[in-house]
């Protein structure tokens, strides 16, 4: 049987048409172009097999209470407690039972590009998300953590069907109708909260887009309201926009210096 040549075998990789069977026969094929390509399979399945294994043991804590009955577990995270201006966003999220997502991660370890289209995915296939926003007026009544918490309850209250378990991030919230726990670092460690960080992330990142094209002193485009080198600088010319969180302690400085 004729051999076939390495542009064939590279098309068959492309297009995902290399299996086991055929890289066995190949490994004995001399041809450098062959040997380079059955190494490129060989690391992507390594690479496969930990994305796979990372993939499971995130799923340890919601498959621990699908095993005790609970069916809609909701995931809970926010997104923007550490900035000095803009709002702070919670997401709460039930995924179903089979959803799988490689590489998902803490929203705050992948690239813009990857949690925007992870986030259209998750929205796609969720049984049900929910958003809530509290802006910087809130933040600055009430203080940061206590406007956390509020948009945690927000976002958890749009769900539908109700959460019978929440998961939630580094948060204990209270006078909930149902079972919760809060887990440190849960967003790298719950597919449900990682999940949820994904979908807060992304929607305060595109609220801080639209606060640069009204307020473009402080380019929030870039800094998304955290306290950069360059945003302080800024802070300290100009003095703070409407959306500055004025309790907080730069801001303030800003204020009267």
């Amino acid at each position: 049987m004729k051999k076939q040549t390495i542009a064939q075998l590279k098309q068959l990789y492309t297009n995902g048409k290399f299996t086991n069977e055929l890289v066995e026969k190949l490994r004995r094929d001399q041809r450098k172009g062959v040997q380079v390509l059955v190494n490129r399979y060989e690391k992507d399945q390594r690479k496969q097999q930990t994305l796979e294994t990372a993939y499971f043991k995130m799923c340890a804590y919601e498959n621990k209470l699908i095993n005790q009955g609970y069916h809609f577990i909701a995931g809970v995270d926010e997104a923007g407690r550490g900035p000095l201006a803009g709002p702070v966003v919670a997401a709460a999220v039930i995924l179903p039972a089979d959803f799988k997502l490689l590489g998902l991660n803490d929203s705050k370890k992948l690239t813009a590009k990857t949690r925007n289209m992870y986030c259209a995915y998750i929205k796609q296939q969720a049984v049900s998300y929910g958003i809530s926003v509290v802006h910087n007026d809130e933040i600055d009544r009430i203080n940061i953590f206590e406007a956390t918490k509020i948009a945690m309850h927000k976002a958890l209250n749009q769900l539908d069907p109700a959460p019978t378990y929440a998961l939630i991030d580094a948060v204990e919230l209270q006078g909930l109708p149902y079972k919760s726990r809060s887990i440190i670092k849960g967003d790298a460690t719950s597919v449900s909260i990682a999940a949820a960080s994904i979908i807060a992330k992304v929607t305060r990142d595109r609220l801080m887009e639209e606060m640069h094209e009204k307020y473009p002193l402080y380019d929030f485009k870039s800094n998304m309201g955290y306290g950069t080198k360059h945003h302080l600088e800024r802070l300290t010319q100009y003095g703070p926009s409407p959306i500055h969180r004025q309790s907080f302690a730069p801001v303030r400085k800003a204020i009267y210096s």
